[in-house]
C-alpha cells in the first residue's frame, strides 16, 4: 500500500494519446471515487512541443527531460503515451525506479523487448499495467460477463476486426508507417487491440497461428519535418521528398484457441467506410454475442437455448447500472458514454489495484500483455514464412 492516499501521477507523451490519458486522470475523481486519488504532477514533452500542454490539461509541471522526472522520489506513477520504440526505455527506468507503471499498447515495438519488460516487472515486484482501454467499454467488459456465465456455451468460432480508412495517400510519413518507430503497422496499432480484446472475452489463449497475410499498398509517403513528424524528425529527414513505408496498412490471420475454437482476426487502416470499426462476434454452443465499437454501447446476443420459433438477435443498451460494469459512475439508463470514458474507467481500475483492491474486470500487466505480442509475432512470422505457427515456439 502506498505511504500516501495521494499518488503523484507523471505522465510521457502530449500527442493524441496523452491527451486521452490527461483527460482520465482529471476525471476519475470526480466520477469514480477511488481508493488512492491521482495528482497530475508532471508531464514530459519532446523538444519543441509546447509547454502550454500543461496548463490546458491540468498539470502542474511541465518538462523534457523524462529520464530525471521518473527518478524523482515525488513521482508514484509513470504513465506512458509515446510511440512504440520508447515504450522499453522508459518502462525499464521507472521499474528500476520502483514506480508504478502505465504503458500504452503494445507492449513494445518487438518482442524481445516486451519479452524484456515483463521479466523486470515479474522480477522487482512492481506493478505494471496496459492501456488496452476497450476492456473498460461496458459492452466489452459485460461481452466477459456473459461468457464467464456460460451464456454462450463453449465456444466455436471468433471473429475479430479492427477497421479504419485514415491512412489513405494523403496522409504524411509519421512515425506509424516507419517499422524503427512503430515496430508495426496495422498490426501492432489494431491487431493489437482485439488478439487482448479476444484473451480478455473469450478466457482462453491462442495457441496456433495457422496462416496470415500482410500488404502494404502505398509503398513510399511524402516526408514529414520538424515538429509535424511527432517529435522524431531526426530519423525522417531527407533530402528527398519522399520517403518508404516499411510497415504493414494491413494483416489478416487465422487462429485456434485453448478451448477448441477457430478464429480470424483482420486489422486494417485502408478500409474505406470504416473509421473505427472494432469489434467480434463469437458463436457458441448456447449461444452467440457480437460487438461493434462504432456502437459502442449496444452489445448484440443470441439465445440458442430458448424456443427455436422465437430465438433471434437481441440488442442490449450496455447503459443500466449495476448490471453493466462501470455504468453506475456515469449517466442514467440510455444516456451513451463514449471513447474517452474507457480510459476513465482504466485509471479507476489501476487505483483500484495499486491500493489492493480488485478490479472492475481483469487488468492487463506486462506479463499478460506479453502474451498478447507473443501472438502479434507468431502472426508476422506465419506470413513471412507461409506456414503454421505454434505459440509455445514463440517466446
Amino acid at each position: 500500500m502506498p505511504k500516501r492516499k495521494t499518488l503523484n501521477v507523471a505522465l510521457i507523451g502530449q500527442g493524441f494519446m496523452g491527451r486521452t490519458h490527461s483527460n482520465a486522470w482529471a476525471q476519475v475523481s470526480k466520477f469514480f471515487d477511488p481508493p488512492l486519488k491521482p495528482a497530475m504532477h508532471t508531464v514530459c514533452g519532446q523538444v519543441g512541443e509546447s509547454p502550454d500542454f500543461a496548463d490546458n490539461w491540468g498539470w502542474a509541471n511541465w518538462s523534457t527531460n523524462w529520464r530525471k522526472v521518473i527518478r524523482s522520489d515525488e513521482i508514484d506513477i509513470v504513465d506512458i503515451a509515446t510511440p512504440n520504440y520508447l515504450h522499453a526505455p522508459m518502462a525499464q527506468a521507472a521499474i528500476k525506479a520502483a514506480k508504478v507503471v502505465c504503458c500504452e499498447k503494445p507492449l513494445a515495438g518487438t518482442l524481445s523487448d516486451a519479452r524484456k519488460m515483463a521479466a523486470s516487472a515479474k522480477n522487482t515486484g512492481v506493478k505494471t499495467f496496459v492501456w488496452y482501454n476497450y476492456r473498460r467499454c461496458p459492452a466489452v467488459a459485460f461481452a466477459h460477463k456473459l461468457v464467464r456465465r456460460g451464456k454462450v456455451g463453449r465456444i466455436r468460432h471468433v471473429r475479430a476486426f479492427y477497421l479504419q480508412d485514415w491512412a489513405d495517400e494523403s496522409v504524411p510519413l509519421a512515425w506509424r508507417f516507419q517499422k524503427r518507430w512503430a515496430g508495426s503497422g496495422a498490426h501492432g496499432d489494431l491487431n493489437a487491440h482485439i488478439v487482448d480484446m479476444m484473451r480478455f472475452v473469450t478466457g482462453e489463449q491462442i495457441t496456433e497461428i495457422c496462416g496470415a497475410i500482410a500488404e502494404t499498398f502505398i509503398k513510399r509517403r511524402k516526408r514529414m519535418i520538424g515538429a509535424a513528424a511527432g517529435g522524431i524528425a531526426a530519423g525522417l529527414k531527407s533530402s528527398r521528398k519522399t520517403g518508404k513505408v516499411t510497415v504493414d496498412d494491413t494483416v489478416l490471420f487465422l487462429a485456434r484457441f485453448s478451448g477448441g475454437a477457430v478464429g480470424s482476426f483482420e486489422a486494417a487502416r485502408q478500409a474505406t467506410g470504416n473509421q473505427n470499426r472494432n469489434g467480434f462476434e463469437i458463436n457458441g454452443t448456447k449461444g452467440a454475442i457480437r460487438f461493434n465499437f462504432e456502437r459502442m454501447n449496444e452489445l448484440e446476443y443470441y439465445d440458442a437455448t430458448t424456443d427455436r420459433a422465437v430465438q433471434g438477435w437481441t440488442t442490449i443498451i450496455c447503459t443500466h447500472a449495476p448490471d453493466h460494469p462501470y455504468v453506475d459512475a456515469w449517466w442514467p439508463d440510455a444516456h451513451p458514454i463514449g471513447y474517452e470514458h474507457g480510459f476513465v474507467n482504466m485509471a479507476y481500475d489501476v487505483l483500484r489495484s495499486v491500493a489492493g483492491k480488485k478490479p472492475t474486470v481483469e487488468i492487463p500487466d506486462f506479463a499478460d500483455a506479453y502474451q498478447t505480442q507473443r501472438v502479434l509475432e507468431a502472426a508476422l512470422i506465419s506470413g513471412t514464412k507461409r506456414r503454421t505457427v505454434k505459440l509455445s515456439a514463440v517466446r
